[in-house]
């Protein structure tokens, strides 16, 4: 078993990405709403440098979401496939992060 973890920058792809997941069989995600770190201390007033950084910042990514979902690793190959046929080439900008970490037990989990 792996964990697919996903940290989606463009919230407006989340929808799409959950039915093409749901239309490919993949099901049993989490999905949290999450703030980046320079983000969160372009908030501080105890940061002032990081407060210069929001001028760099894209103003209409205030917050991600951040899925995870353990799977089988006959279907991880699926899972990621579909995240890049939904967000694109996950190096540009303003799409998201994803990796996957291995998992050695779980209980609670159907698949």
């Amino acid at each position: 078993m792996q964990m697919l973890l996903l940290v989606l920058n463009n919230v407006e792809l989340l929808e799409p990405l959950l039915e093409t997941m749901t239309a490919r069989g993949l099901k049993g995600a989490t999905i949290l709403n999450s703030t980046g770190m320079v983000r969160e201390l372009t908030r501080s007033e105890d940061y002032p440098l990081f407060g210069t950084l929001r001028f760099l910042m894209t103003p209409e990514h205030e917050e991600s979401r951040t899925l995870f979902m353990v799977l089988p690793e006959k279907k991880m190959e699926l899972a990621k496939q579909t995240v890049r046929d939904i967000l694109g080439d996950l190096s540009k900008p303003n799409t998201g992060v994803m990796f996957t970490l291995p998992v050695i037990d779980a209980e609670g989990i159907a698949f």
